[in-house]
């Protein structure tokens, strides 16, 4: 029996990237199983000089999307019965015994279903990656009013939203996870679902961190770190940036944009938990 399946979702990959991330999922002594997802339109990815038992290559034909690609090895780990599944993305890299210290702690709490570490830039400066449950504000407003009379307030509001003010050096309990890395119990995955299809690229993470939310423990784990280059895709590319805001749109749509009752009460509530005083 496996400890732990892993998938990794590839479009035209840079090959040394890949090699990177993959190395860093096999220097394991866990029993491992590894997929890499290939939505490219060509099958690249079989020049890569991965030749290793643990690695199942699943070349798709066409751009599934993030959530609906990762579904496919999500299937697999939960008709094979893995205790664990981690969603990981192709420019994340680590070294040392990661993996088996996040397997050691999940297995000794049985509350948590969804597990990210610290997460660094490559020069080692620390990712905002923990979150509140976003409303429309912090989305849109963080995309098109970071400017003049606006930028301070939302700085302001990152604060929060992101929870700098925590100072990300504890473990805490956290509504949303970054889909970088998602360390995840697949008996939880058995009562809350798999990645919502409907969104192509960006807000899965947030709908799955959420319904996890509901049912278990979302945990930032610091004693562990990893490396994530992140590179802001819809920042400089329009067909990205049409993608997250069109999965934006189907987020509020699905959990309410303005009028939404479950979001309020649980940021108020982690809020509350992590000592920031609400005015």
């Amino acid at each position: 029996m496996y400890d732990i399946f892993v998938s990794i979702v590839l479009y035209n990959p840079q090959e040394s990237q890949v090699i990177r991330a993959v190395d860093s999922i096999l220097n394991t002594n866990l029993k491992i199983k590894l997929y890499l997802i290939d939505n490219s339109p060509q099958r690249n990815i079989l020049k890569l000089p991965v030749v290793d038992s643990r690695v199942e290559y699943i070349f798709v034909g066409k751009n599934l999307g993030y959530g609906r690609a990762n579904n496919i090895a999500i299937r697999e780990s939960i008709e094979s019965k893995t205790p664990f599944h981690l969603v990981m993305n192709p420019d994340v890299y680590f070294k040392g015994d990661i993996l088996e210290k996040i397997y050691t702690y999940m297995s000794q709490h049985k509350e948590v279903g969804l597990l990210m570490p610290k997460v660094l830039y490559p020069n080692g400066n620390l990712q905002y990656l923990c979150k509140l449950l976003p409303t429309p504000l912090d989305l849109f407003g963080r995309r098109f009013l970071n400017f003049g009379p606006f930028k301070r307030f939302l700085e302001k509001r990152n604060k929060i939203y992101e929870l700098r003010f925590t100072g990300y050096n504890e473990i805490m309990e956290v509504p949303y996870l970054s889909g970088c890395f998602m360390f995840i119990k697949v008996d939880v995955l058995k009562k809350i679902g798999l990645f919502d299809e409907r969104f192509f690229m960006y807000m899965e993470d947030v709908d799955l961190s959420r319904r996890i939310y509901r049912v278990a423990k979302n945990i930032y784990f610091p004693h562990v770190y990893i490396y994530h280059e992140y590179g802001k895709g819809s920042y400089k590319d329009l067909k990205l940036l049409y993608h997250h805001i069109n999965s934006a749109i189907k987020y509020f749509n699905k959990w309410g944009w303005f009028n939404d009752p479950e979001r309020e009460r649980i940021n108020k509530e982690v809020l509350e938990k992590l000592g920031y005083k609400l005015k």
